[in-house]
C-alpha cells in the first residue's frame, strides 16, 4: 500500500525510481578483546583500511575535480591529510597492542579527537570535526565490512532518490548525476544550501521530510514530486504511470520554456524587465548563460573556502571569477564577495558565537580581514577586464561599511597598478540589503553605492525572526509577511527617487507567484536559479504590471500572510485563465 511523505517543495520534477538510503552516520562498534596471536593481524588490517581509504578518496577527488574543478575538489585534500597523520595511527596502534580490536581502537582515537577539536579555539581545526567524522565512518565500513562503503557510488543510469538525513558539502561532491536523479532530506528547507545546490543542478528535490531515513529502508520503488514536496513510498502501477505521464508533460513544457530564451521580459502592458541568473560554481556559467538570462545577478563566492584546507590566492580567485565572465561576453556579471560566517566558515580566525548568524560573518568578517578581503578585490578588478564586472557587499547594515570597502577596493587597485597587472578600476560597487536596518536606512545608502540587491533569503529571515534552514519553522517562513512586503516596497521606492538600479535575487525571484509579487511592488530586475528563467519569462509576459501593483496595494493592508497569499493567488489565476498551460507552469514553481 502506498504511502505518502509530506516535505517541502524544493526543486521541481518527477522522478520514479529506487530509494537509494544514505545512513551517513558512525556506526556502532561492540567492544573487543584480542589476544596476543591478533595483534599483527589487526594492525595490518588496520593499514589496510587506510589504504583503501586513501585511495577511495584520491577517486573521489579525482571524479569532483573533474565535475566541479580543482577548488570543490580540494575538501578531500584534509581527509587525505587525516588518514596521513602519524600519530592519529600510532595513537590506535597504540591500543590495538594495549589487545584493543582495531575498529574500536579506530572507533575510541576518532571520538577523542573530535572532541578535542570540537573545543579547539580555532576555527580552522573546529571546523574539521566534520571532516574526522567523515574519515572515520569510511575506515570502520572497511573494517566492519558495511554494505554501502562508499555512501553514493551506484550504476551509471539507476535513477535513483538520494534519501538521506542531510547534505554536507563533502557528501555533496560525490554526488554522481549520471545515478542520482533526485534528493530527498530529513532537514532542511527551500532556501537550504541543500534545496539551492539541488535547483542549481536542475534536480528534482524534496527537503524537511524529518522521518525519512527511519521508516525507509532502502530499494523501495518511490515517486518524488519535488514541486509538491512528496515523497510516495511503494506506488500502485496506475500511480507510476500516472507519475511517469506527468514527467513527461513536464520535460515538454520545459523544452517550451526553452523557446522564450531569446524572447524579452516584457508585461502586457509594456514594463520591461531584466531577468539575471543566479549561479553558485563556475562549471555552471555555460549553461547558465544560454538560458535566456541578461546576465548573472548573484555569483555566490563561498564554493573558493568553504571546506577548504587553505584560502584560495588571488590567482585561482581571478580564474573562477574570469570563467564567469567570459561565459557572459558582455552581459552584467554581479559578483557577490565573501558571505561567510555563520554556517558557512573558512579556514582559521572564527571565535566560537553562541549565535553566529548574528555575529561575526560577511562583511563584517572581511573589513576586519583586510588583507583577505584584499585578494578577493584584486581578483574581482583582474577578472573585470574581461567583461561586465560588478561588485556586491553582502549584509551591509551602515554606510561605513561601505565606505570601508570602497576604501580597500581603491588600495587593491593601487596594488595591481604598482606591480603593472593590468585591471580594472572603475568597478560598481553595491549593496546587498539583507537585514530590516538596512531596508529602512537604504536612503543612506545612495551616494556611496551604485546598486541595490535585495536578499530576500536573509531579509525574511531577519525581520520575522525564524531560522531559514529549521525545518520545524518552514511554514513561519513566509516573503507575503506585510512586514516583509512593505520592507521590500521601502528599498525599491528608495532606490527610484536615488537613481539606483535594485535587484531581488534570493529565492523569493524564482517563484511565480512571488514574481506576480514583486512586480507589484516595483521590482524590475530579477536574477533567478537559471532553471527558472524560462518561467518567469513566460509568466511576466503574461501578466500586468499595473494589475500586479493594485493587488499589491491590497495585499498590504492584509493583517496576515495567509490573507495576502490567498488573494495573489487568486488575482495571479485570473491574470493567466486564458492559458491552462501557464496556470500548470505557475502552479509548478508557486
Amino acid at each position: 500500500m502506498q504511502s505518502i511523505l509530506v516535505g517541502i517543495a524544493a526543486s521541481p520534477g518527477i522522478v520514479v525510481g529506487p530509494v537509494h538510503l544514505l545512513r551517513w552516520e558512525v556506526p556502532e562498534v561492540p567492544h573487543r578483546v584480542i589476544t596476543d596471536a591478533e595483534i599483527d593481524g589487526d594492525l595490518e588490517r588496520l593499514h589496510q583500511a587506510v589504504g583503501r581509504s586513501r585511495d577511495r578518496l584520491r577517486a573521489l577527488r579525482e571524479r569532483a575535480e573533474a565535475q566541479a574543478g580543482p577548488e570543490e575538489a580540494a575538501i578531500f585534500d584534509v581527509q587525505l591529510t587525516i588518514l596521513d597523520d602519524a600519530e592519529l595511527i600510532q595513537s590506535i596502534e597504540v591500543l590495538v597492542r594495549q589487545h584493543i580490536a582495531v575498529e574500536k581502537a579506530v572507533d575510541l582515537v576518532f571520538l577523542e579527537w573530535r572532541q578535542h577539536f570540537a573545543r579547539h579555539q580555532t576555527a580552522m581545526l573546529r571546523e574539521r570535526v566534520g571532516d574526522l567524522v567523515d574519515v572515520q565512518i569510511r575506515l570502520l565500513s572497511v573494517l566492519l565490512a558495511l554494505p554501502d562503503y562508499d555512501p553514493v557510488e551506484l550504476p551509471t543510469g539507476s535513477n535513483a532518490i538520494l534519501v538521506t538525513h542531510d547534505l554536507t558539502p563533502s557528501l555533496t561532491l560525490q554526488l554522481d548525476r549520471s545515478a542520482i536523479a533526485a534528493i530527498a532530506t530529513d532537514a532542511g528547507t527551500a532556501t537550504a544550501h541543500v534545496a539551492i545546490l539541488a535547483r542549481s543542478l536542475g534536480l528534482p528535490a524534496v527537503v524537511g521530510l524529518r522521518t525519512a531515513t527511519e521508516r525507509l529502508r532502502g530499494g523501495e520503488i518511490a515517486i518524488l514530486d519535488g514541486a509538491a514536496g512528496t515523497l510516495a513510498i511503494a506506488p500502485s502501477a496506475a500511480e507510476i504511470e500516472g507519475a511517469r505521464e506527468r514527467a513527461q508533460r513536464d520535460a515538454a513544457r520545459q523544452h517550451e520554456l526553452e523557446s522564450f530564451a531569446e524572447l524579452e521580459a516584457i508585461t502586457v502592458d509594456g514594463e520591461r524587465l531584466v531577468l539575471r541568473a543566479n549561479v553558485d560554481l563556475p562549471e555552471e556559467a555555460e549553461t547558465a548563460a544560454t538560458s535566456g538570462a541578461d546576465g548573472v545577478g548573484l555569483m555566490r563566492t563561498e564554493f573558493l573556502v568553504v571546506g577548504r584546507a587553505a584560502m584560495p590566492d588571488e590567482d585561482e580567485q581571478y580564474r573562477a571569477y574570469r570563467r564567469v565572465v567570459e561565459a557572459f561576453g558582455k552581459r552584467p556579471v554581479i559578483i557577490r564577495t565573501f558571505d561567510i560566517g555563520g554556517d558557512k566558515l573558512p579556514v582559521g580566525g572564527f571565535p566560537t558565537e553562541a549565535n553566529p548568524f548574528l555575529g561575526w560573518r560577511a562583511i563584517r568578517m572581511c573589513l576586519d580581514q583586510p588583507e583577505l578581503f584584499k585578494t578577493q578585490l584584486r581578483a574581482l578588478l583582474r577578472a573585470a577586464l574581461h567583461g561586465d564586472v560588478r561588485i556586491m557587499l553582502p549584509l551591509v547594515v551602515t554606510v561605513d561599511e561601505v565606505r570601508a570597502a570602497r576604501a580597500l577596493l581603491d588600495e587593491a587597485a593601487d596594488e595591481l597598478a604598482q606591480a603593472a597587472v593590468p585591471h580594472r578600476a572603475d568597478v560598481p560597487l553595491g549593496v546587498m540589503i539583507e537585514t530590516p536596518a538596512a531596508a529602512v536606512a537604504s536612503g543612506t545608502f545612495a551616494r556611496d553605492a551604485d546598486f541595490f540587491s535585495i536578499g530576500t533569503n536573509d531579509l525574511v529571515q531577519y525581520t520575522l525572526a525564524v531560522d531559514r534552514g529549521n525545518a520545524n519553522l518552514a511554514d513561519r517562513f513566509t516573503a507575503l509577511h506585510p512586514a516583509v512586503l512593505t520592507l521590500i516596497r521601502q528599498i525599491v521606492e528608495s532606490g527610484r527617487t536615488h537613481g539606483l538600479d535594485v535587484c531581488v535575487c534570493g529565492e523569493m525571484a524564482s517563484q511565480p507567484l512571488m514574481v506576480f509579487a514583486l512586480l507589484g511592488l516595483g521590482v524590475r530586475q530579477f536574477s533567478v536559479a537559471p532553471r527558472a528563467v524560462g518561467t518567469v519569462k513566460q509568466l511576466v509576459r503574461a501578466v500586468r504590471a499595473r494589475t500586479a501593483a493594485d493587488v499589491l496595494t491590497e495585499a498590504l493592508g492584509m493583517a496576515t500572510a495567509r490573507e495576502a497569499e490567498h488573494l495573489l493567488r487568486r488575482r495571479l489565476r485570473q491574470e493567466l485563465a486564458h492559458d491552462p498551460t501557464l496556470l500548470e507552469t505557475a502552479a509548478l514553481l508557486t
